[in-house]
C-alpha cells in the first residue's frame, strides 16, 4: 500500500487529486494540506511514500517545502505554471503535471511513482535480508564446541564431540574421552548451560552424557536407567532425572540403539 499526501492551496485541486487516487486500490491517502507549513509538519509526522505538491502556495512554496524535508518521499508536482519544470527535476521529482491535465496523464505519473516505490521497497527488503544474513553469519555459535585447558603443564583443546561423558569432581569436571579423562574447571550447572542440549543430556546431578556415544539404554525398574557408552562403560541415572530422560528417549535422533 502506497501512502500519499496531497498538498495544494486550492480545494478543487485537492478534491480532484483525491478523487483520482481513490480509484487506485494500491494507494492510501494520508491526508490533505492547504499550505506549505502544514505540509512540512504532516510529512514529518506521517512519512508518506508519495506527495502531490503544488508550487505556488501561501506561506511556503513547493520548493521551500522540499528544502525543509528530512524524509525523502517521491514527489509529483501539480501546478498551473510551466516555468518551474526544470527546478522540479533538479529535486528529482517523479513527474510534473501541468494544470489542467487529463486523467490518463495523471495515472501515467502515478504508475511511474508506483514503479519507483516498488523498486525502492525491493531494494530495502534485499538490504534488510542481507544485513540479517550477515548478522547471522557473524554471530558466534551459542554453544561450546570445544574447551581449552591445562593438562600436565600443556595447553590442550578438547573437542566436545570426543567427550563421552562429564562427571563432577570437586571444583572441577572430569571430561571422559575414549581412553583418558582430563579435568576442566567449571560447575555442572554452568557447563550444562553452555553445551548443546541436542548432543548432551544430564542424567544425574553429577553426570552429563554425550548422546552420540550412547550404545544402549536399559530401564532398571526403579526409576533409573543404565546407559552403555561406545567404550562399553556403563552409567546409572539419578531417579529425579527419569522424566527428562524419557523425554529425550522419545526423540528418535537420541541414541538410535536404545530401548526403554
Amino acid at each position: 500500500m502506497i501512502k500519499a499526501l496531497i498538498i495544494d492551496d486550492e480545494p478543487l485541486a485537492r478534491f480532484r487529486i483525491s478523487d483520482l487516487l481513490n480509484k487506485d486500490p494500491d494507494v492510501f491517502i494520508l491526508g490533505e494540506c492547504k499550505n506549505g507549513t502544514e505540509a512540512v509538519r504532516h510529512i514529518h509526522q506521517k512519512k508518506p511514500d508519495l506527495i502531490f505538491l503544488d508550487v505556488q502556495m501561501p506561506d511556503l512554496n513547493g520548493f521551500e517545502v522540499v528544502a525543509q524535508l528530512k524524509a525523502d518521499p517521491l514527489i509529483i508536482f501539480v501546478t498551473a505554471f510551466d516555468q518551474y519544470a526544470l527546478n522540479a527535476f533538479d529535486v528529482h521529482a517523479v513527474d510534473y503535471l501541468l494544470k489542467p491535465f487529463d486523467n490518463q496523464r495523471f495515472f501515467d505519473a502515478l504508475e511511474r511513482a508506483k514503479r519507483q516505490i516498488g523498486l525502492q521497497q525491493t531494494s530495502q527488503f534485499k538490504n534488510k535480508l542481507l544485513n540479517l544474513m550477515q548478522e547471522f553469519q557473524a554471530e558466534p555459535d551459542q554453544y561450546l564446541n570445544s574447551v581449552t585447558l591445562k593438562d600436565r603443564g600443556k595447553t590442550r583443546h578438547i573437542a566436545l564431540e570426543d567427550v563421552l561423558w562429564i562427571e563432577a569432581d570437586g571444583n572441577y569436571l572430569a571430561l571422559h574421552l575414549a581412553h583418558e579423562h582430563v579435568l576442566y574447571r567449571s560447575t555442572m550447572n554452568a557447563f550444562e548451560s553452555d553445551i548443546n542440549p541436542t548432543n548432551f543430556l544430564r542424567i544425574h546431578r553429577s553426570l552429563i552424557i554425550n548422546n552420540t556415544h550412547i550404545k544402549d539404554v536399559q530401564y532398571q525398574n526403579n526409576n533409573e536407567y543404565q546407559f552403555q557408552l561406545s567404550n562399553n562403560h556403563t552409567l546409572a541415572s539419578g531417579r529425579l532425572y527419569k522424566e527428562k530422560i524419557q523425554a529425550a528417549l522419545e526423540n528418535t535422533s537420541f541414541a538410535p540403539n536404545s530401548s526403554s
